[in-house]
């Protein structure tokens, strides 16, 4: 028999360091763009991903880091950051050569072409020359900087450019720097009319490249002798002191207008921007050296997503994938069928439309009284925020706990509150100082007794899920939903609910895990008794699916799990600071990320348990912020033949996997999983896609 032991909690460097494994991350999605087998419009997606993740790395961590006080005084935080400046700066170099070494040359041979004004002919510069001077010119405000025209507020991730002239203005002064501001309201990329592209392909422009090329236009008179587009990136994480102001709602709708204006963190400049220049913009920036980024190429990456949107080649994307449908959930039926068996629902393979269905026909059924749910990430646009408000307008009792601090969707959630409002839905923000991040939902129908032996009365029926109320998403994330109607735990999810509006102690729960309550202590307590079943010689075994691992507490716990024998695999797709594999403290944990054609984004945990295979399904990553600052929720697949489900579609194709897997040493280096010696190649996502996917029509 084993003994129990616990590694030293004081050994020093057990953990990864948080920002350098989530730029190991984006590393790992920049590989997905140098795949030569990916489709050529899914690599420029990949790299426009990654720009889209380095925005949000520099709004919200590395604007955190600065904030944390006087690097002067804090030396070891001005080592961390100058490592993270390090890599981010080798980052957007291989980014850039892979968008120009790979990507543009292999779109244009396909009759893609994003032309540049040196590569365009005559009838593309005089048709760019006219929509400049109808579509541009009129929405440009250049600015000559003097005592009456300061520097003016530039807005977070908007594109700018800065111009060097010589000569004096109109008014005889030498005024020698100018700001234009592109408009915001026109599109990143334009195309050109189809007669001007040759062999039949598509001719783009970026609006970045019409300005340029005209800026001498912009300033009669003057000679423009040094310009370059800027970009810079501000601190957007938004605060407002909850328990000061009364109406959260109000408060966020003026915290979101200085967002735009917070802290600078880092400026893109043109890679031929002039020292000057670029020293002007600091300065104006507050900014050192170490925060500049030279790119080759646009400095608003991201907005490429464009060009996407615009081509049409089939054999340029990914194949169409259209999800299966497991139910069929009409008026008629779906609350029958869950009076018989759950529905666990693994999304993008199942469509999400089930869920939809389940709300609008409860919104719809003269039977349902109430619709609770909450609302973390939505979209613009909702079938299920329709729902809401019809059964709302139509006099049943509807309840959304929607976050209004869910980062980068406020105005989205802002708006749906005010709609609801006005519909007459009972709207709450949750909790004072935790985010609600639990996605649940219930409908409380009132039913006759039936043949079956049920009584009559109000029943429950509940989804909880781990991935957001989002109908765009859905078919880009991985995630998995259950719809119940099990008395106890549909009761527990109406107890959340209750916790929520109430404020009040929330009932001991039988079946959910919730944070900042229990959800910790669950884990850890499951983490610790497969640790004492190993200790006494019978296996112990630890699966867990998650977006991230970086709380210090869980990975102790899993250090010691690992100690005692428990056999330990963990699937983090993003940052993870536990090291795997470093004798006595780690040998028994595995570590695997899985990219690929969909965003790995479901949480599953799965404890043996002497044969108990304790599976649940969790919006919780394993992060502080989730265990103790939020609402999660994570809860039971009871069902043996669901939880079978769970883990033979959720778990094993993705231990399995060596397509799209990468492993983790202890340094905190990621080495891609490759087929070896008589292997099959197999991809989780494109065997799922066969499994649970609709069959394609033959075209016969």
């Amino acid at each position: 028999m084993k003994t129990a032991s616990t590694p030293d909690p004081a050994r020093a460097n057990i953990f990864l360091d948080r920002e350098l494994s989530q730029l190991t991350f984006n590393r790992r999605v920049l590989a997905q763009a140098e795949d030569t087998s990916l489709p050529l419009l899914e690599r420029l997606r990949y790299l426009c991903i990654v720009s889209n993740n380095l925005d949000e790395f520099f709004e919200v961590r590395v604007a955190s880091l600065l904030a944390q006080g006087n690097l002067a005084e804090n030396p070891a935080l001005a080592a961390n950051l100058a490592r993270i400046s390090n890599e981010c700066h080798n980052l957007v170099k291989d980014q850039y050569a892979v968008l120009n070494t790979e990507v543009l040359p292999e779109l244009q041979k396909n009759g893609v072409h994003l032309v540049r004004h040196t590569d365009r002919n005559d009838a593309q510069r005089a048709w760019v020359k006219d929509y400049f001077e109808r579509e541009v010119r009129p929405l440009l405000t250049p600015i000559g900087l003097d005592p009456a025209h300061p520097f003016p507020q530039v807005v977070n991730k908007s594109l700018n450019f800065i111009i060097s002239l010589t000569g004096k203005d109109a008014f005889g002064r030498g005024t020698g720097i100018a700001i234009v501001k592109a408009p915001r309201v026109l599109p990143r990329v334009i195309r050109l009319p189809d007669h001007l592209s040759t062999n039949g392909g598509m001719s783009f422009c970026l609006l970045s490249s019409i300005i340029h090329s005209h800026i001498e236009d912009l300033f009669t008179g003057r000679e423009v002798i040094a310009y370059s587009q800027f970009r810079v990136t501000r601190d957007s994480d938004l605060w407002v002191d909850e328990e000061e102001v009364k109406n959260l709602r109000q408060a966020l709708k003026g915290e979101l207008q200085g967002r735009q204006f917070g802290t600078s963190v880092r400026l893109e400049v043109a890679k031929n921007c002039v020292p000057e220049l670029a020293a002007f913009l600091l300065e104006q920036f507050g900014l050192d050296k170490s925060r500049l980024y030279a790119v080759d190429g646009p400095v608003n990456l991201v907005r490429l997503a464009e060009l996407i949107d615009h081509v049409k080649q089939p054999s340029l994307r990914f194949e169409p994938f259209v999800p299966g449908m497991p139910q069929k959930s009409t008026h008629h039926d779906i609350f029958e069928q869950l009076k018989k068996h759950d529905i666990l629902l693994h999304h993008p393979f199942q469509s999400f439309q089930t869920v939809v269905d389940f709300i609008q026909v409860a919104a719809h059924d003269p039977s349902v009284v109430a619709i609770k749910q909450t609302i973390y990430r939505t979209g613009m646009h909702s079938d299920l925020m329709e729902a809401l408000m019809a059964a709302a307008r139509a006099g049943k009792e509807v309840t959304v706990i929607l976050e209004l601090m869910a980062r980068f969707d406020e105005e989205a959630n802002i708006n749906w509150a005010d709609k609801l409002e006005q519909a007459g839905a009972q709207v709450v923000y949750g909790v004072v100082g935790l985010k609600t991040h639990a996605k649940v939902a219930l409908v409380i129908r009132r039913e006759e007794a039936d043949a079956d032996g049920n009584p009559g009365g109000l029943r429950f029926y509940a989804h909880l899920g781990t991935g957001n109320y989002h109908l765009t998403t859905t078919r880009l994330y991985t995630d998995f939903g259950l719809l119940t109607a099990h008395a106890e735990m549909a009761q527990e999810v109406n107890e959340v609910f209750i916790h929520l509006t109430s404020l009040t102690k929330p009932h001991k729960l039988t079946h959910l895990w919730l944070a900042p309550f229990a959800l910790q202590n669950e884990i850890i307590k499951a983490i610790r008794n497969e640790a004492k079943i190993a200790r006494s010689g019978r296996p112990g075994r630890i699966i867990v699916k998650i977006n991230a691992l970086v709380d210090e507490s869980v990975i102790r716990a899993l250090y010691a799990a690992s100690h005692d024998g428990v056999k330990i695999d963990l699937i983090v797709r993003g940052a993870c600071t536990l090291k795997p594999g470093v004798p006595g403290l780690s040998e028994n944990i595995k570590v695997r990320s899985i990219i690929g054609r969909f965003l790995e984004h479901s949480r599953i945990y799965y404890f043996r348990n002497d044969l108990a295979h304790d599976v649940y399904l969790a919006s919780a990553d394993w992060m502080s912020r989730n265990l103790f600052r939020r609402i999660e929720v994570a809860f039971p697949i009871l069902d043996k033949a669901l939880k079978r489900r769970v883990i033979t579609e959720g778990l094993n194709p993705y231990l399995k996997d060596n397509s799209n897997a990468w492993e983790l040493d202890p340094s905190g280096h990621y080495q891609r999983r490759r087929v070896r010696g008589k292997q099959i190649e197999f991809s989780a996502q494109r065997h799922l896609m066969e499994l649970l996917g609709t069959p394609p029509v033959d075209s016969e």
